[in-house]
């Protein structure tokens, strides 16, 4: 009788086990549909139209109303803290070669700006009746000699591709362009076989509203391994001594790096 009693018992209180889930499930389930009840008749604040206020489109008193990358907008704020709005004033350095006398006023007419400063140069590839040929085309402009700021570089540089004499006739360049005037923002160095495609009104937007601070020089620090291959070896610019172009000519010696100064490539 008693073993009766033991084994009722223990059957009654194994069938008690699921009380516990059902109940826990019951309330979790009560839960959701009281929620979503809720819903229903109350609408959610996300759902509610956004204050324009509230909309990032409000105009940046650092950029004057436009758009910009987050890294540029400190770079647009003179040292007043005001964006200088006027239109800039652009030079230009338009280099050729032979045959590169007619391609060179092609670009030049179109980047052309009565704002903006030009030098031409052609280089001693190019036969003297060749450079006369530019220099008439030039003079023959009434535009140009009205506003007078177009220039042919009366000195000829035998220019090396990617030697020191493109770099000498760079800043040689320059320096004709600030002893005329000093009057202009930024420099650009075309060749004669570029073409813009975009107008100067569009470059005048554009950088009405970058700081004369901010250049687009992409350059980054010479370190490791190429310390040896581009920082040691000597090279010698042919061009600088002989009245034809030729390559550039390396040398089996090489230098010491500098210490009083770091190296950069761009």
């Amino acid at each position: 009788m008693d073993e009766v009693m033991n084994s009722h018992s223990g059957r009654m209180f194994s069938d008690r086990k699921w009380i516990v889930p059902f109940f826990a499930s019951l309330l979790i389930s009560s839960t959701l549909l009281l929620t979503a009840t809720l819903r229903l008749f109350i609408p959610s604040q996300s759902d509610e139209q956004l204050p324009l206020d509230a909309v990032s489109f409000a105009k940046e008193e650092d950029s004057s109303g436009f758009f910009i990358e987050p890294e540029l907008r400190s770079s647009l704020k003179e040292t007043s803290g005001v964006v200088k709005m006027e239109p800039p004033r652009l030079a230009y350095l338009i280099s050729g070669t032979k045959d590169d006398s007619r391609r060179m006023m092609r670009t030049l007419q179109v980047v052309y700006h009565p704002r903006n400063q030009y030098v031409l140069h052609m280089d001693l590839e190019a036969p003297p009746r060749e450079r006369l040929e530019l220099t008439n085309l030039v003079k023959a402009d009434s535009t140009f000699n009205e506003v007078e700021n177009v220039r042919v570089m009366a000195q000829s540089n035998l220019v090396t591709y990617k030697g020191p004499t493109m770099i000498a006739c760079t800043l040689q360049a320059i320096s004709v362009l600030l002893r005329e005037s000093m009057d202009w923002d930024r420099f650009i160095n075309l060749s004669a076989s570029d073409y813009p495609l975009m107008t100067q009104d569009d470059l005048f937007h554009v950088f009405s509203n970058i700081t004369r601070n901010f250049n687009f020089i992409e350059h980054s620090q010479i370190a490791g391994w190429k310390l040896s291959h581009r920082a040691k070896p000597i090279i010698i610019d042919l061009g600088f001594y002989l009245s034809k172009k030729s390559k550039l000519a390396w040398t089996t010696q090489r230098r010491s790096l500098p210490t009083s100064f770091k190296l950069f490539t761009g």
